[in-house]
């Protein structure tokens, strides 16, 4: 082959791997020469040795793109002698010419190339990627090494997203096995929590479907140029049945057009009244998602009972009412404790703001409510909110953490210290670790609620399995 006809055979692999061929090709004449040299020259018919040198030229990117091509690029694109010189550019120390030190020599690697070319040999392309991922895991970790002293959650887990482009997907399996892939449409940053948003106008009928997958994903090759094909790392964060929606979810709220109905971890999903036909997707992730991803589970802690009176002592609350980037409440709450006396029917009690003590009582502003919206509507669904709770032992570690949904409900109890003032409304939330219960009142007069009354309940089972204790 001369020299003009490989060069364009060059221009056709970097137009292939690129997938770009249409765009950048708009000249007659050049279709009419590369239509020529198809009518007579075949990718197979050329030797594998000039397509590695070809390839040779390839960034990563294009390198695995060009792999989906055919059997043949796939084998020569996870060629050793192409991913040794990727590896070795990458990874490998440069050799400076004028040191000839046998430290230096020991610190180069020298491969032949029979070793290079051996299936037995190293994987190179395996190597780059995994150390690849190594660095990128690395940087995040340096991220969500600072701890706020008030949540005790990582403090800079929006910019490790976005360092990671960490991005979420729910993946929709219907009763035939069909699966239905929906990217995230946009997504809110709290203080100790992620919120995740997907609508679209195309749902399938949520009759016919049968699960929900969650997933996060990342690019493997960060800072590069990828696309939407990959390649990317997925994984599962957790899976929802949509089969038995009464049995699986739990309404929460609605408004004129839809209802919430809320499932486990904070996944909540929206649907029109009238057809009862998905309309969006929401997902609630703690920031403690990220913090146990990368560093594991909270080291057990050694409670401190030296003083007979207490059973628990020395926790920290901090509590935020939220909603699409509203807050309604955020506090913190420190020297939290429980009295032996306190634990009853399997829990122990915390109370956080007393009835009796004005002082503690807390205003909450009266417009409360989960916001939603899609392409074309949008709205609000009162007296519901996101509540982000995060309860600290006494060693500052995180005990227990939430973020849902929850509703405030009329009470039929009524409040002698504030009867005059307006109805009493509570909200109870309950899961294995623990019960979160809440009292407000209406004041019609500042057009606000007043929490009287929040009281945390720990079970004694998951107390006494991360303390080894006996209560």
């Amino acid at each position: 082959m001369n020299d003009s006809k490989l060069h364009i055979v060059i221009y056709i692999v970097s137009i292939r791997s690129f997938l770009c061929f249409e765009e950048l090709i708009s000249s007659d004449y050049v279709c009419g020469q590369i239509t020529t040299l198809f009518s007579h020259v075949h990718f197979c018919s050329i030797p594998s040795e000039i397509l590695l040198k070809i390839f040779s030229y390839l960034d990563v990117a294009s390198l695995l793109c060009i792999g989906c091509v055919n059997k043949l690029f796939y084998d020569l694109s996870n060629d050793n002698v192409v991913w040794f010189k990727i590896y070795s550019k990458s990874f490998l120390p440069k050799r400076k010419v004028w040191k000839t030190t046998s430290v230096q020599d020991k610190d180069c690697t020298f491969l032949s190339f029979p070793e290079l070319q051996d299936s037995k040999s190293r994987c190179w392309k395996r190597e780059y990627f995994m150390k690849k991922i190594a660095a990128q895991r690395s940087s995040v970790i340096q991220l969500l090494k600072p701890i706020n002293t008030y949540t005790g959650l990582p403090l800079k887990t929006k910019e490790a997203i976005k360092t990671s482009a960490l991005r979420w997907v729910i993946l929709l399996k219907d009763q035939n096995g069909k699966e239905h892939e929906m990217d995230q449409t946009d997504i809110s940053f709290n203080e100790t929590s992620v919120t995740v948003y997907w609508y679209n106008n195309e749902w399938p009928p949520l009759d016919t479907l049968s699960t929900l997958y969650l997933f996060g994903v990342i690019p493997v090759l960060l800072g590069e140029v990828h696309n939407s094909n990959g390649p990317w790392q997925r994984s599962l964060v957790s899976e929802y049945k949509l089969a038995n929606m009464t049995k699986n979810a739990k309404m929460i709220g609605c408004d004129a057009l839809v209802e919430l109905y809320h499932f486990d971890q904070g996944f909540m999903l929206g649907l029109w009244k009238v057809r009862f036909h998905a309309i969006f997707y929401t997902c609630n992730l703690l920031h403690i998602f990220f913090f146990r991803r990368h560093y594991g589970a909270s080291i057990k802690a050694v409670p401190d009972d030296i003083d007979p009176e207490y059973g628990l002592h020395g926790y920290q609350l901090h509590i935020d009412l939220q909603s699409r980037g509203n807050n309604y409440i955020c506090s913190t709450f420190r020297s939290l404790f429980c009295k032996k006396e306190y634990i009853r029917n399997g829990y122990l009690r915390l109370s956080v703001i007393s009835y009796k003590k004005e002082a503690q009582h807390l205003p909450l502003d009266g417009n409360i409510g989960l916001s939603w919206r899609t392409d074309a509507f949008e709205g609000i669904i009162k007296s519901c909110f996101i509540m982000d709770l995060t309860l600290l032992d006494d060693s500052q570690k995180p005990f227990w953490c939430i973020s849902v949904p929850v509703e405030m409900k009329l009470s039929v109890k009524t409040s002698t210290l504030y009867e005059s003032l307006g109805p009493c409304y509570c909200m109870n939330y309950k899961d294995s670790t623990g019960k979160v219960y809440m009292e407000l009142i209406w004041m019609e007069e500042t057009n606000e609620y007043l929490i009287v009354n929040l009281v945390i309940y720990l079970s004694t089972e998951k107390v006494n399995s991360r303390f080894g204790t006996n209560y």
